[in-house]
């Protein structure tokens, strides 16, 4: 059943067209990702959707009792209200009990106390319209999103607000989700937790992410927004890309076939004399319409360039952690934790929001000082640090003074470039280069902050969470430069799939201060938790057997056949401790992920294989020396 049909629809800013002759329709249950580059026009697309935009032409039907709820890329602050609230506000009436409710258990026994017949009238009125199912939902939502409830909005950063306003938009349950970019400021497991919500999620979804795997586990449809036209591709992500490769091969052959022609007609137009007398007058208004054509085609955008100076080598070791404890008001984020960093490693740092992830790099960069143990930095380093918060960008002042300091040249990889042109790489028009910074959207200032990281030489580059609001072209051109990198690599992400796509190991934030490192990406990392936690599982399991059967194994002697297994087993565990070990530093060199995907497979099944045999052997070895004993 369709729910929202656009028939036609166009829309321009000034000479700039952002829909073009758009049609689209969106049916019950569908959860389509709206894709294209920043600037074309998606969040455009949104507001006519939602009628806050008027189309300059065509029309838009939506279905009678149609309610729509929208997350904005940009959330406003609010001065008023609690986080509760807020997400309540999105209820209508309900939400307004609910929230009364809510503020008069919080006020009691305060000088606002209210009387025990306004709460009872209350949780009368939110009993008639069954609001505690609501009430739970917003707990529930609340709590998964990791929302303070009683905190202020106003008091709140730009990137808790958009949780809160994320909150409001999934509590409303409406017949139709609009979502931008959902997944910013968000960490793994709200995010894992999000995709679950989505896909059992009754109504209809257009979402817009640069997340890919956000993108692959919940998109049934894929629609792309290029120069002004929507095309829809259905299927996944994976479908989507390999359509959208045949499409551009299909216009790049289109287009130089019709050049090909123009340009004989041009030869043609400028014959001599004699051939300008007999010309076909046909063959002129052909001639004028294809020019015309010529001039109405729309370029393709551009992509980033993006080029980093390595610098001069570092030496083999570059920080050497060990034994660091840091607690921030008597939360304890790292206890005791050691690890040593070399020349070329790629290492990813995960946890959830305030686990502790920009403290750890704060330390490295000798920011902030570890309340015990020691911090020891490697020689010749030369550091290049991605600031989360931007901080490093003066808002005030333009995009040009930022990246020279008003100069026309700026210095890249020993060369003077002209700031025009270094500029137009990160897709900043000329007409932009003199707007002020706090003017930008987040993907222009993510791109400035990459423009002015890379003007600096740096053998370490220190990135924390740089894939927010860069649109997926960005994202892969940056993910492409950072596999290449043959300097030290330290990346603060959220980005399942960037993560897997470029760090060679992980530093894991578990909770209560346990950090710990695991081999290979993020899949790897699940992997290997995963082994852990069925190997602890299992322990529990035979260790209760064990605490059952303790009397019946003393009375029990072993045969002949179990002592000499007994005695062959330490040999045994020796062995495949000693390769496990191999393959732990294997998986830990620079050239393991670079091999071809077989033997990389291989390697780690086998090492799986490994554990499993090593895991039962320590078990078979316990079992029978308890019965010797």
């Amino acid at each position: 059943m369709a729910l929202l049909t656009l028939t036609n629809i166009s829309l321009a800013y000034g000479h700039h067209p952002l829909l073009v002759n758009v049609d689209f329709q969106i049916n019950a249950g569908e959860r389509v990702c709206l894709v294209g580059r920043n600037g074309t026009g998606k969040s455009t697309l949104f507001k006519v959707i939602y009628d806050a935009a008027e189309p300059d032409d065509g029309e838009v039907w939506r279905r009678d009792t149609l309610r729509i709820s929208h997350l904005l890329q940009e959330v406003p602050a609010d001065n008023k209200h609690t986080i509760y609230e807020t997400v309540a506000l999105g209820l209508g009436e309900t939400g307004q009990l609910l929230t009364d409710y809510h503020n008069a258990l919080h006020h009691t026994g305060t000088e606002n106390d209210v009387s025990l017949d306004t709460l009872s009238d209350l949780q009368h009125r939110i009993e008639v319209i069954d609001g505690w199912n609501i009430n739970q939902k917003i707990e529930t939502i609340l709590n998964r999103l990791s929302l303070p409830q009683d905190k202020m909005l106003a008091d709140c950063s730009g990137g808790l607000r958009r949780r809160v306003m994320l909150a409001q938009a999934l509590v409303s349950e409406p017949d139709l989700l609009l979502l931008d970019e959902p997944t910013n400021h968000m960490d793994i497991s709200a995010i894992t937790w999000l995709e679950d919500y989505l896909m059992s999620y009754q109504g209809a979804l257009i979402f817009i992410t640069h997340d890919r795997t956000f993108l692959q586990h919940l998109a049934t449809r894929i629609i792309e927004l290029d120069r002004g036209v929507l095309t829809s591709f259905s299927g996944d992500y994976n479908y989507y890309l390999t359509k959208k490769e045949e499409l551009l091969e299909q216009e790049e052959r289109a287009n130089a076939k019709f050049d090909k022609k123009l340009a004989e007609h041009e030869a043609w137009i400028r014959k001599g004399i004699k051939a300008r007398r007999t010309r076909n007058e046909g063959k002129v208004r052909r001639l004028e319409s294809m020019r015309a054509l010529q001039g109405q085609r729309i370029s393709k955008q551009g992509k980033v360039s993006l080029n980093l100076d390595e610098g001069d080598q570092s030496g083999k070791r570059v920080v050497d952690l060990r034994n660091i404890s840091f607690s921030y008001d008597e939360q304890c984020l790292i206890k005791d934790f050691s690890t040593r960093i070399m020349r070329s490693d790629h290492i990813g740092i995960i946890g959830a929001n305030g686990s502790g992830k920009s403290t750890l790099l704060k330390i490295i960069l000798g920011e902030l000082n570890p309340e015990s143990g020691d911090v020891i930095m490697g020689t010749r380093l030369e550091i290049a640090y991605f600031d989360q918060q931007r901080a490093i960008l003066d808002a005030d002042k333009t995009v040009r003074e930022n990246i020279s300091g008003g100069s026309e040249y700026v210095n890249v990889r020993g060369k003077s470039v002209h700031v025009v042109g270094y500029l137009k790489k990160f897709l900043f028009p000329p007409e932009r280069i003199d707007s002020p910074v706090k003017i930008l959207s987040g993907g222009e200032r993510n791109r400035l902050l990459l423009a002015r990281l890379f003007t600096k030489p740096a053998n370490m580059l220190v990135l924390d969470e740089p894939t927010n609001d860069l649109d997926i072209d960005t994202l892969e051109l940056l993910e492409d430069l950072l596999e290449e990198y043959e300097g030290t690599l330290l990346l603060v992400s959220h980005d399942r799939a960037f993560l897997d796509n470029v760090v060679t190991s992980t530093i894991v934030f578990e909770g209560n201060g346990i950090v710990k490192e695991y081999v290979g990406g993020y899949e790897d990392m699940l992997r290997q938790q995963n082994s852990s936690d069925q190997a602890n599982e299992s322990e529990k399991q035979n260790t209760s057997k064990r605490s059952q059967e303790t009397i019946k194994q003393q009375k029990i002697k072993l045969s002949y056949k179990e002592k000499n297994e007994l005695a062959s087993l330490p040999e045994k565990i020796e062995k495949l401790e000693a390769e496990q070990q191999q393959l732990e530093l294997k998986m830990a060199s620079n050239e393991f992920y670079q091999q071809e995907k077989e033997k990389i497979t291989t390697a780690l099944s086998r090492m799986e294989q490994v554990n499993e045999e090593l895991t039962a052997a320590y078990e078979r070895w316990e079992h029978l020396d308890s019965i010797g004993k």
